[in-house]
């Protein structure tokens, strides 16, 4: 029998890899599509978390991606073993987890959050009487606990690529285009790059946003977030100046260096069954990490059906 092979490309990934794939989007929404089509063999051009989180929701399935280099700094910036202790602090405290996070870093949480259902989850712990701690992205952390009043202890790790997004640079690029300007932002960036933004959201958040702009055409909307989305807000409005958020006057070039590890030859290569195998983690291990990534979506199956 052939085995049904799906590649999955993330929006960060470089348009000739995004053309590649049977299915482009983010991270739990590309896992969860792998697991209605039923692959034997799951190609995932993203990072290695996302690879994992395929394999906890597939376990049944082969799943490889295409460079074994390409990690996270969240992750790398968070030791399980110190995660766990951090925990240990807060026994009264639910212990809400990003899901850009290692398969042993949901292994230790309650619950898994998305960019686009952080805020409702949280809200929803709250709202029942319950302390939360959150980890490991400490701007989205910061970003709730200024938005909404919350006392959340945070896990103390960054995304490379959004940390580099800043105030000054933005207002120098402010200040030098004319007219109608916006800002959008990944929640994954600094505090006071989003409070100055006009919309915070995920992903397919910004991108949804940018496809129904119904504003003036001539106005500059500039993106803060890795800049391989901006390909596909480009298919989706190509009469829009969409804009890169610079990092410093005159750039924008902030890339995310371990999503352009997928190169088309490494995805040609786990394609043909090459590549990282996601074949280390015990059933144990997915069996812990897939009880808070199930509650979330069930979360999701409840309020946003």
């Amino acid at each position: 029998m052939t085995k049904r092979v799906v590649t999955l490309a993330h929006y960060y990934t470089q348009p000739e890899i995004q053309q590649m794939a049977d299915k482009v989007g983010d991270s739990l929404e590309l896992s969860l599509y792998a697991k209605e089509a039923q692959a034997d063999i799951i190609v995932f051009a993203g990072v290695r978390f996302m690879a994992e989180t395929a394999k906890i929701l597939n376990p049944e399935a082969t799943v490889i991606l295409p460079d074994a280099g390409s990690t996270c700094s969240l992750v790398t910036q968070t030791d399980v073993v110190e995660l766990t202790q951090w925990r240990k602090r807060y026994p009264d405290h639910v212990h809400v987890a990003y899901i850009n996070s290692s398969a042993e870093h949901k292994a230790v949480s309650d619950w898994i959050v998305t960019s686009r259902n952080v805020d409702d989850i949280i809200a929803h712990l709250y709202a029942e009487g319950k302390k939360v701690i959150f980890s490991p992205d400490r701007n989205m952390g910061g970003y709730l606990n200024d938005q909404y009043g919350y006392d959340m202890p945070l896990w103390s790790a960054v995304c490379e690529v959004h940390d580099k997004f800043n105030e000054a640079a933005l207002n120098e690029a402010f200040a030098a285009a004319s007219g109608d300007k916006y800002l959008i932002a990944h929640p994954e960036s600094p505090l006071p790059v989003l409070k100055k933004a006009d919309y915070v959201g995920s992903t397919s958040g910004m991108l949804n946003w940018v496809k129904n702009y119904q504003g003036n055409t001539k106005a500059v909307i500039f993106v803060a977030t890795e800049d391989g989305i901006l390909y596909n807000m480009g298919l989706a409005r190509p009469d829009l100046d969409l804009r890169q958020a610079p990092i410093y006057a005159g750039c924008q070039c902030n890339s995310c260096p371990y999503m352009k590890m997928n190169s088309i030859e490494a995805v040609k290569r786990a394609q043909q069954g090459e590549g990282l195998v996601i074949d280390y983690l015990s059933a144990e291990q997915m069996d812990a990490a897939r009880v808070p990534i199930e509650r979330m979506l069930e979360f999701s199956k409840r309020y946003y059906a």
